[in-house]
């Protein structure tokens, strides 16, 4: 079931792929966009800012179950800054992410 408008996740690959572009790391970037197609197929809906589920996607993939203290090599600032939300966002995201997809 689609639960995700192709819009929402056309937008949030791109965002995926501006910030891999940013900050190049192909294993990382298969995993978030393999991630984005985990969400999609999901029965919940995903209710809020397609910024902000780029950024929790990307913050669940880099940390993978670590303590969530940062996207790695990454500073805080910069990665609130280029994905266009708060830290609190992506933490909040990252959260919901890995609730709804199992790796």
């Amino acid at each position: 079931m689609d639960v995700i408008s192709p819009a929402f996740e056309s937008h949030c690959q791109a965002m995926l792929d501006r910030f891999f572009g940013a900050h190049p790391d192909a294993t990382m970037q298969r995993r978030a966009s393999k991630t984005l197609r985990m969400l999609r197929a999901s029965e919940k809906p995903l209710k809020g800012n397609v910024d902000g589920w780029a950024a929790g996607i990307i913050y669940a993939v880099t940390t993978d179950g670590r303590f969530p203290c940062g996207v790695p090599g990454v500073l805080n600032a910069e990665f609130a800054e280029l994905m266009g939300v708060s830290m609190e966002t992506a933490r909040y995201r990252a959260a919901r992410v890995r609730e709804l997809v199992v790796w």
